[in-house]
């Protein structure tokens, strides 16, 4: 055992003293660990980590179909999936939260809140901190006032203290008891409050603003409850006549279905891990490849050693013990320094990563991560140390090799292993530079793509009227006016605007309606949005108008009806020639009495995404705010709050503290929120391709560099092996250039192989990213991204054989032919 432990100890020695190869594995190791540990870990967290709920497995998602999963109900299609067979507990909650005023112990605030019937908390298997779930009669339209407390309101607003609950808060002006409080990491983590969601008996309510959530039965498959849930529903849409009305062919096609709540919860973001770990898996291969290649040359490096040994009659064992030994060392420290990179990478990304991904969940750093590096580096230093063996102990020593004590140079299977691999790095690296052009190319673009409006100069906020006291349209309108009025009083201020929606934002904050349409038409398939906005919207926000006109302030509530599109919309409808044309919907709002609003169409603005410049192209209704129907607007506002927004002069911050008291003065004790340039409002939206963006180009960065130092190393190996046969040539007469030409040519050879196997392999991946190629608008055959790739790669080869082209040219020829 003693002899065993002298070889590590003189192997390692040895590495340490020359630790050139030493760094160079472990740093090629280091990358791919690091890199792939990273996206694991972040898969494993976002997608395979089980919902914090007990049995979450049982747990699905019932409703209307969208993106491929079960994904919104409505009150009146929840209250008709009841006692569906093989469920045995059901909830509902609201898909995003309302912004609801609230005052009692501390100042007035603006917050979300989430609304939910009495058997979500159940359903799920939340248990409350403190206090108890709502009770039936608390869950009943006019029913007691109930509220439970998010964890972190409760702290941030109560200091933490038990004797809130049984107290009373102040909600719209109305008094709620406090009765619970929900736990830390309660998977709710949109709302501070959780509100009864109070539905009547036999509700009529079709808005499709809710999920609806099930704990199955044991043994019961999601499927047998869709199909289940499928017949029900359209039976009901039949009862009500929904399939023989006006909307008859929309909503025959439409589907309903029970899904996994995990894989429900999960579909947005599924597509974008999948590509990360994709790139990743890549990544860890191409380095894995360069560890092989460098431990293959390492074993020709000791062909000599190997072959005193075996002369000698030392067993296979010990002439495998030093490069075993070296592999360990570079295994050990590759994996170790993989983590840590790892580990750094997740701690700078936690302020990138979307929060729905985690759904408020921690992101930790713990051992996971070193037990995982060190699983994949010392898993692929096994395979680069046996590929190495292989090679070495399969040779048969020669009395040549001996005399000339490891001089004879590269021999010509070892040459042709080496370039294989090489072949193979620029083939993985070509591949996962294609796919990281097609994201980089389609994201450069939607990061330099006009907005369609100007976010500099404008200070945006939100503010919900508080509903006892401004009880209806009308006060909330006169409350509006007054403002607005206020504002452009200031100086500074350019414009000012109150609408339903700014250009850009999150997603709840954009409005649709699924029956616009043009008078005696079927309503469009994907339901385009809503927007009541005042005169000076598009002055504001410097949207232009391609045709017709904006707004006026005499496009009052009496005067004729009139309406805004995008161009979306009038190419989707009119074939691009709306204006002038009719435009009409049916308000939901039972207040409306159902009569159609019908506007003329007075003007066409461009296309503006309200998700950013990757988030899909809505088409977009426009009508002046004072002319939006009572009841619809009562609909928006008892969830969503007015936006506000000033075009200012200079720097909009400056401008905040007038802001505040220009409200307090019209409006005392109404709280607002979100004080927010439309910059920054900007800047979040789009902060998903940013960070899309950097792993992106991190792989590709990697990739790149991992090529260029597996073609280097190569090369100049070789190159060093072939010493003497260059001094032979040059003594001979061969001039320097043409040295320099037969190493820049076979490694370019080696390149130009590996790019036309990286492209076929990227043309046989094009089909695992379809569905993000779509999304980004891109196909695999994008004329610009190859040949950057083709030039990327052939300049990351040419300088990584011009160093070792230019020792071969310099060769002492007396140095080389005397053998030293």
């Amino acid at each position: 055992m003693t002899i065993w432990f002298a070889e590590v100890w003189r192997a390692w020695r040895a590495s340490l003293r020359k630790p050139g190869f030493l760094l160079l594995a472990t740093a090629v190791l280091a990358l791919g660990v690091g890199a792939s540990t990273t996206v694991l870990t972040l898969i494993d967290r976002v997608l395979l980590e089980p919902l914090p709920y007990p049995q979450a497995s049982r747990l699905v998602q019932l409703g209307m179909e969208k993106f491929g999963v079960a994904y919104w109900v409505s009150p009146q299609e929840y209250q008709h999936a009841q006692h569906l067979q093989g469920v045995q507990s059901m909830g509902m909650v609201a898909r995003f939260p309302a912004s609801l005023n609230i005052a009692g112990d501390g100042e007035p605030e603006l917050v979300p809140a989430l609304y939910a019937d009495r058997g979500l908390l159940p359903t799920l298997g939340i248990p409350l901190s403190l206090g108890r779930n709502f009770t039936a009669q608390e869950d009943q339209p006019h029913g007691p006032k109930a509220v439970i407390l998010g964890h972190g309101f409760w702290m941030r607003r109560y200091g933490g203290d038990p004797g809130a609950v049984g107290r009373t808060m102040s909600i719209e002006g109305v008094p709620y008891a406090i009765v619970g409080v929900l736990p830390q990491h309660a998977g709710l983590s949109q709302g501070d409050l959780l509100l009864p969601v109070a539905l009547p008996a036999g509700s009529t309510d079709d808005g499709s603003n809710y999920r609806a959530i099930g704990r199955l039965a044991p043994g019961v498959p999601a499927a047998a409850v869709g199909a289940e849930l499928q017949v029900r529903m359209h039976a009901m849409l039949a009862d009500s006549g929904a399939l023989s009305g006006p909307d008859g062919a929309y909503w025959s096609r439409q589907q309903f279905r029970a899904d996994a709540l995990d894989t429900a919860l999960q579909v947005r973001m599924r597509p974008v891990l999948t590509m990360f770990l994709a790139s990743a898996l890549l990544v860890l291969l191409l380095a894995m490849v360069n560890l092989a290649n460098l431990m293959l040359l390492r074993m020709l490096a000791r062909s000599h050693d190997a072959a005193v040994r075996d002369a000698l009659g030392a067993s296979w064992q010990r002439r495998a013990m030093p490069i075993a030994a070296e592999g360990l060392l570079v295994g050990v420290c590759g994996s170790l320094l993989g983590a840590l990179l790892a580990m750094a990478a997740l701690i700078a990304w936690r302020g990138l990563i979307p929060p729905d991904w985690l759904d408020g969940r921690p992101l930790p750093i713990d051992a996971s991560i070193v037990l995982t590096a060190l699983g994949l580096g010392l898993a692929g230093t096994v395979l680069a140390v046996a590929l190495g063996l292989w090679r070495g102990l399969a040779r048969t020593v020669s009395m040549e090799e001996l005399r000339e004590g490891g001089r004879s140079g590269m021999a010509q299977r070892g040459g042709l292993l080496g370039r294989v691999l090489v072949t193979a790095q620029v083939a993985i690296a070509a591949c996962l530079l294609c796919a990281a052009g097609l994201f980089l190319h389609a994201l450069y673009d939607a990061a330099h793509a006009p907005l369609g409006f100007r976010s500099q100069g404008v200070l945006t906020f939100d503010l919900a009227p508080v509903q006892a006291n401004y009880p209806d349209a009308a006060s909330v309108r006169d409350l509006d006016r007054r403002l607005l009025e206020r504002f452009r009083a200031q100086p500074g201020v350019e414009q000012a605007a109150v609408g339903t929606g700014l250009p850009v934002g999150d997603y709840a904050q954009n409005f649709y309606l699924g029956n616009i349409r043009a008078p005696g038409g079927e309503p469009l398939a994907d339901s385009p949005q809503f927007r009541g906005v005042g005169p000076e919207y598009f002055a504001t926000f410097g949207i232009a108008v391609r045709e017709g006109r904006g707004f006026l302030a005499t496009d009052d509530k009496g005067s004729e009806r009139v309406a805004v599109i995008n161009q979306v919309l009038a190419e989707r409808m009119y074939g691009g020639h709306a204006l002038g044309k009719s435009i009409e919907f049916s308000s939901p709002a039972p207040g409306d009495g159902g009569h159609p609003f019908v506007a003329r169409i007075v003007g066409v603005i461009g296309t503006i995404s309200p998700f950013g410049p990757l988030g899909g192209k809505d088409g977009i209704l426009y009508v002046p705010f004072s002319q939006v129907p009572d009841g619809l607007l009562d609909v928006y506002r008892s969830g969503n709050p007015l936006r506000f927004a000033l075009r200012v002069e200079g720097n909009p911050e400056d401008y905040r503290k007038t802001l505040v008291a220009a409200v307090a003065q019209v409006a005392p004790n109404q709280p607002i929120a979100h004080v927010l340039t439309m910059q920054r409002i900007v800047r979040d939206t789009t902060g998903d391709t940013r960070m899309n963006l950097l792993l992106v180009g991190i792989f590709a960065a990697l990739a790149l560099v991992l090529a260029a130092v597996g073609m280097y190393a190569v090369v100049a190996v070789s190159v060093a092996n072939r010493e003497r046969e260059f001094g032979v040539r040059l003594a001979l007469g061969a001039s320097p250039s043409r040295l320099a030409y037969i190493v820049l040519r076979g490694g370019l050879l080696q390149i130009a192989v590996g790019l036309a196997a990286g492209f076929a392999l990227a043309l046989l991946l094009s089909g695992m990213l379809g569905a993000v190629l779509m999304q980004i608008q891109r196909n695999v055959f994008d004329v610009p991204v190859l040949l950057a790739v083709c030039m990327v790669l052939a300049a990351a080869g040419l300088l990584a054989c011009l160093l070792p082209a230019l020792r071969a040219a310099h060769v002492p020829p007396m140095r080389a032919l005397r053998g030293e």
